[in-house]
């Protein structure tokens, strides 16, 4: 199972999760003719896109991807925010799984500031692999066993944090806003603590904050906490 990150900020999100056989689209945050750029100019060879909250660096393309083709699974705060209503898109709920082809995904509840936000649990069955996209939530209630790959938002540094808002660079009420909407490098820490790694085989971590992060840090920093293979989505 491969997890490809072609874009992962606050300009724009786009992945791509493939068995070899399938591949799925995970947020559509880019202009279409971007996101047809980055996924060699056709959509045809993506059986749907997972979408887990509604603001625009998540869900720019959303309604060319369904006139493209291409299905929709996302929330129904989700769907109205955005005015989805086409019959390519479908409505999941946290906590009640789905099958599409090779794969079965159970969407979370993520905690976020746009209506149901979602994170996804995606299970392939022919490679009987497992991996959790978490994005956009400063906490997930959940822990999880027999994981492969994690992909999960770092945002932040408290550190970093504070240092801007006392230099001026961030204003309070944004530090106030990512606190209670964004995962922070050390709510990261406490998730992968609180979860059983022994089979995972790769950490990504996605929506790095362009002035409140530091990607060799925050790699190395997760990297000696699990022993495992660290990667920063977007570099």
């Amino acid at each position: 199972m491969e997890f490809v990150a072609y874009a992962s900020s606050s300009k724009g999100n786009l992945y791509t999760l493939s068995d070899g056989q399938e591949r799925i689209l995970i947020e559509c945050g880019l202009p279409i003719r971007e996101v047809k750029k980055l996924l060699g100019f056709s959509l045809s060879g993506i059986s749907f896109c997972l979408l887990s909250h509604g603001h625009s660096d998540h869900s720019k393309a959303a309604a060319d991807i369904m006139r493209a083709g291409v299905d929709i699974y996302t929330s129904q705060g989700t769907i109205d925010a955005l005015k989805l209503h086409s019959h390519r898109a479908h409505v999941i709920r946290a906590g009640k799984q789905f099958a599409s082809g090779n794969w079965i995904v159970l969407p979370i509840e993520a905690q976020h500031d746009a209506p149901e936000a979602l994170a996804f649990l995606v299970y392939n069955k022919t490679t009987r692999k497992r991996m959790l996209f978490a994005t956009d939530t400063y906490y997930l209630k959940n822990a999880f066993a027999g994981l492969d790959i994690i992909a999960v938002e770092c945002n932040y540094a408290a550190d970093i944090l504070q240092s801007n808002v006392e230099s001026g660079a961030v204003p309070a009420a944004m530090k106030n806003r990512l606190l209670k909407s964004h995962f922070s490098l050390e709510n990261v820490k406490k998730f992968l603590k609180a979860n059983d790694l022994n089979k995972v085989q790769e950490i990504w971590l996605v929506h790095l904050s362009d002035g409140n992060s530091d990607a060799e840090r925050f790699k190395r920093e997760i990297q000696e906490l699990t022993g495992k293979p660290t990667y920063i989505a977007g570099v």
